[in-house]
């Protein structure tokens, strides 16, 4: 038989087995397609790995870095005073430049309320003259200036008033709201720099203003100022060396491109971001921006004096750790009396007790010893340190409970304030489904 026949012959031959029909051929070609080499699928991963983890790092990175933060200007006791009008005209410009600071600064003192002294008595009082927008001309001379005057030398001619108590430090989060987004510090805007540059040190309010680079634009943001959580006020707070948080809102509006521009002002305080006062402003074009928004930095802030002086403004107890680990004996006094009735009620209710029987109240005049101990407990994330706190506060005897050391995904410490032993207080925790580690006026505790 010759090759070609052969080979005809064996490809048109098929074979049966359980019923399934196939061709030696059709096999051997099958498995010739198996044994060729296949395109490197992970090669082709790990390159595509790589480049998401570059790119990747590249975001991470670009969120902290960049031209982000505005330092605040020092804070100074100087009488700062601004928007001082000037049109005046010399021989040269430099003499017309020179006559018109010498008017801003004899109006800047007679804003003020200063009595009336020659130039040259004025003259040595100011600190310094600030340029908020000037036009030069050959011979005349037209600014907006602000004045700063010394207060030491200025002192003893308005009278040196006090200026009442100051407020606890308060961490300030400027929030802007504009074409539907809200930002913070993620990017430098025009309300921040207007925060940045206002100077303080006149007011009663204690800012702490964050400068806004580096880390501070990944924990402060508008995010964080719709938190209710005190745990994370807490940490927040503690890292500024703050007591409370003070939020003010602008709402821009642009008509459009190069248009009037519409601020509406909120004034906001507390974690639980409670409303103080609002107010509107315009703008003639975004050029005038700047000018708006200095005014409405003072204006925020009068409202924030205000509400000190009318005692709204004042730091919400529950994010100081000191205060919170001694309760108010009253609040404590009714917490016991109220928990004495409870008792008597599932008394009676389990035929323990004679519904009849005069009700015995805690005794008020034998007050019980209110000792302190430390509670390890684990910290996984924030919700689970305040079911911790809610739970060591309902045990029977506990005047207070407050962290004392918050460590998330570790061991948190609280300190507990307990009217009784610490073996009566552990007994009480292992009530409530908890394992008790007892050491020396410390307990450490786990589910």
């Amino acid at each position: 038989m010759s090759t070609s026949l052969a080979f005809r012959a064996w490809n048109s031959t098929r074979l049966w087995a359980k019923g399934i029909s196939f061709s030696p051929m059709t096999v051997s070609s099958a498995f010739m397609r198996l044994t060729q080499p296949l395109p490197s699928r992970t090669i082709v991963v790990a390159i595509l790995g790589v480049i998401a983890l570059v790119a990747g790092l590249a975001a991470l990175t670009a969120q902290v870095t960049g031209d982000r933060g505005i330092a605040p200007v020092a804070s100074s006791s100087d009488i700062d005073v601004t928007g001082i009008e000037v049109d005046v005209r010399g021989d040269t410009a430099e003499e017309a430049r020179a006559a018109g600071w010498r008017k801003a600064q004899r109006d800047a003192w007679a804003k003020i309320g200063g009595p009336n002294l020659p130039d040259s008595q004025i003259d040595g009082m100011v600190s310094a003259i600030v340029i908020e927008r000037e036009l030069i001309g050959p011979r005349r001379y037209r600014a907006s200036l602000g004045v700063i005057f010394d207060r030491n030398r200025a002192g003893q001619y308005l009278g040196g008033g006090s200026r009442g108590r100051s407020s606890a430090p308060m961490l300030l989060l400027p929030v802007t709201a504009s074409a539907g987004t809200y930002t913070m510090y993620e990017v430098r805007n025009p309300w921040q720099r207007a925060w940045a540059e206002f100077n303080p040190g006149t007011s009663r309010i204690n800012y702490v203003r964050p400068a806004g680079a580096g880390g501070d634009l990944l924990l402060l943001n508008h995010g964080q100022s719709m938190r209710r959580s005190r745990t994370w006020w807490r940490v927040i707070l503690d890292q500024f060396a703050a007591a409370d948080v003070l939020v003010p809102v602008a709402r821009l509006e642009y008509s459009y491109p190069g248009g009037p521009v519409e601020g509406t002002f909120t004034a906001r305080y507390g974690p639980d971001n409670r409303y103080l006062d609002s107010f509107t402003m315009d703008a003639v074009s975004p050029a005038e921006l700047p000018e708006m928004l200095s005014e409405a930095v003072s204006r925020m802030d009068s409202i924030f004096e205000a509400a000190l002086a009318a005692g709204v403004l004042r730091p919400d107890p529950t994010l100081n750790i000191s205060t919170t680990a001694e309760m108010d004996p009253a609040l404590a006094r009714l917490i016991e009396i109220g928990r004495a009735i409870q008792s008597r009620e599932a008394a009676i209710t389990a035929g323990e007790l004679d519904p009849t029987a005069p009700a015995v109240a805690p005794n008020a005049t034998e007050p019980a010893i209110v000792s302190s101990y430390v509670v390890q407990f684990g910290s996984p994330d924030a919700a689970s340190i305040d079911a911790t706190l809610a739970a060591v506060r309902s045990v029977p005897g506990v005047r207070g409970a407050a962290t004392t050391s918050l460590a998330f995904g570790g061991t948190s410490v609280m300190r507990v304030s307990f009217g009784g032993s610490l073996d009566a207080l552990a007994q009480g925790l292992r009530e409530r489904g908890y394992n008790v580690t007892q050491g020396a006026d410390a307990l450490a505790i786990s589910r």
